[in-house]
């Protein structure tokens, strides 16, 4: 086949299919268009998920009517003018090319009326044809229907999911913006049914809480704009505590510059800043704004925008994750037992049979002080950021008693406290052990006999190359054949007999690794399960009272190395109402 120009009409439905993937990407487009023109409400519309019609309305400056027929034109935009102004960006659009795209595949019909003119202008396009123009009466403000998408392209349209499933892409974008602009009210209506509307009263938290439910609002914790900036890059927003998690990552969400974003580096970066204080596999809630000069971000990488490069990306990376953590280290609150008939679905606590075995060996608890910092890493390796004193320590405690040898009951000033006596010791564990590797005082105990472990090849080559990290912490082990291996010493709080699980815990997790997880430190959170006191142990009223301060000296007390909580807290309104005294 000869080279050859394409026709206009198949060159912009290519050009459309980069830009306008599913009915979400109409409603993105425009709603950031509407944005850019400072409109102070914005309303969607679509019904059957957006495949028969979306309609987008708005309040902003409008366009003029000279200048109508002109946005549809390709690469046609007033956001910039130069390639300087490029790598500058401050609008949400800039491409100039999604009016075309969205008149190339469906039927469109643009009213609009800027601020200086008596009338509006209506045009209407079919396939990207004008087919009609007329002035109209309206007020200021922009309103586009959008008709029958992809109904010249119908491979596109086969590949659309059902209606529900594209309704809900479009939800998620309304929501995504509706948090990045608080200020401005937003409204989703499908099927002549309303779905979303924002006050625009500026509050992110109202817009949690008119998306999320009293519930969700209420365990967020605030980031305020201005209290964490550095290096030019500044954090604000809100994160929930970390009761509050999910399943997947889809409530992580970024705005760059007011600009939802999708960005896994910065993902993990959040991850990083939860570290231990979530049951692994989970994910938490968190909306945050990232503030940087525009020249420091390029926007220009794909047709969507959704995907940005940052010029200082450690930078960036570390700003995230240290603004996450400390504001979980300062406002961290202890996880409040759910009253009957309340719902409960913002906490759901995981359970490790192995944790809470009750064959596990009998021992004396053994408590060491808690470290007082640690060092601190590179933003791209920060495994646990410097374990500052949290600003809410945990109040002076009376411990009561024990129930079912794996709970120890305490009163304080706030009420009644049930605490997790594993979880609980994990915690002064792991933070011992941390102090311990970071001083190279790892206390060792030197073995009567020396234990023989045989293992399977892979795990073999495994304890081969992590021998020198191993000995750091109190393991003496060699070779002793192909898979086998000599212990001849092991740390001073490990019993002998857990150590076979233990030493194959370490291995799959040198194996498996996982995001947010070293090696080393997942390695240290298996030394802290088992060398701390087990569920179904018994304990005396000194062994409680002195696991009970050493918990309070921790610099995170209200959670385990796993992420599990350490404690329930009954406050003495919940009791008062429970008894119907209040």
């Amino acid at each position: 086949m000869p080279i050859q120009i394409l026709p206009p009409d198949l060159a912009a439905k290519i050009a459309a299919g980069e830009v306008i993937e599913r009915p979400a990407s109409v409603v993105k487009e425009l709603v950031e268009n509407a944005l850019d023109a400072d409109a102070a409400e914005i309303r969607v519309e679509i019904a059957q998920g957006g495949r028969q019609l979306i309609r987008v309305s708005d309040d902003g400056c409008g366009i003029p009517a000279d200048q109508v027929e002109l946005a549809f034109a390709r690469h046609a935009t007033s956001k910039i003018a130069s390639a300087e102004e490029l790598y500058r960006v401050r609008t949400l659009g800039f491409r100039g090319e999604a009016l075309a795209s969205i008149a190339a595949v469906s039927r469109l019909t643009l009213t609009s009326r800027s601020a200086d003119e008596p009338v509006g202008t209506l045009v209407r396009f079919e396939g990207g044809s004008l087919s009609h123009r007329e002035a109209l009466a309206r007020n200021q403000g922009t309103d586009i229907r959008v008709e029958n998408l992809f109904f010249n392209t119908p491979a596109r349209l086969k590949f659309l999911r059902a209606d529900a499933t594209e309704t809900g892409h479009v939800a998620r974008l309304m929501s995504s913006y509706a948090l990045a602009f608080p200020e401005r009210r937003l409204e989703l209506r499908s099927n002549e049914r309303l779905s979303i509307r924002t006050t625009g009263t500026g509050q992110v938290v109202d817009v949690v809480l008119a998306l999320y439910g009293l519930d969700v609002a209420e365990q967020m914790l605030e980031i305020p704009q201005g209290a964490y900036e550095r290096d030019g890059v500044s954090v604000w927003g809100l994160v929930g505590a970390p009761e509050l998690h999910r399943s997947n990552r889809r409530d992580i969400i970024f705005f760059v510059n007011h600009r939802w974003i999708q960005d896994q580096s910065l993902a993990y970066a959040v991850s990083q800043a939860y570290h231990t204080l979530l049951p692994q596999g989970r994910h938490p809630l968190v909306i945050l704004n990232i503030a940087l000069p525009p020249e420091e971000v390029d926007v220009n990488i794909h047709p969507t925008k959704q995907e940005v490069r940052f010029r200082r990306q450690n930078v960036v990376f570390a700003a995230v994750q240290r603004a996450v953590r400390s504001t979980l280290m300062a406002q961290r609150p202890v996880a409040s037992a759910p009253l009957p008939g309340r719902t409960a679905a913002s906490w759901t606590r995981q359970f490790d049979a192995r944790h809470l075995a009750p064959g596990a060996a009998q021992r004396a608890i053994e408590f060491q002080s808690p470290p007082s910092s640690a060092q601190e890493a590179g933003p791209e390796r920060e495994v646990e950021p410097p374990l500052a004193r949290p600003t809410e320590r945990l109040p002076m405690l009376r411990v009561v008693g024990q129930i079912a040898q794996t709970y120890i009951i305490a009163e304080g000033p706030g009420g009644l406290y049930l605490i997790d006596q594993h979880a609980a010791h994990e915690r002064i564990r792991y933070e011992a052990l941390q102090t311990q590797q970071a001083t190279l005082q790892m206390a060792t105990q030197e073995l009567l006999e020396p234990l023989t472990v045989e293992l399977e090849p892979q795990q073999a080559a495994l304890l081969e190359a992590h021998l020198e990290q191993l000995a750091a912490w109190g393991f003496g082990i060699a070779l002793f054949g192909r898979n086998t291996f000599l212990v001849k010493a092991i740390p001073a709080s490990l019993p002998p007999d857990l150590l076979p699980v233990a030493l194959s815990e370490m291995l799959d997790a040198a194996s498996e690794g996982g995001p947010g997880f070293s090696w080393a430190d997942q390695a240290l959170m298996t030394l802290s399960c088992h060398t701390a006191v087990r569920a179904g142990q018994t304990l005396s009223h000194q062994e409680m009272r002195e696991l009970v301060q050493q918990l309070e000296r921790t610099a995170l007390p209200h959670t385990c190395p796993h992420g599990r909580p350490t404690m329930l807290h009954l406050s003495q309104a919940q009791l008062e109402r429970q008894f119907l005294r209040s």
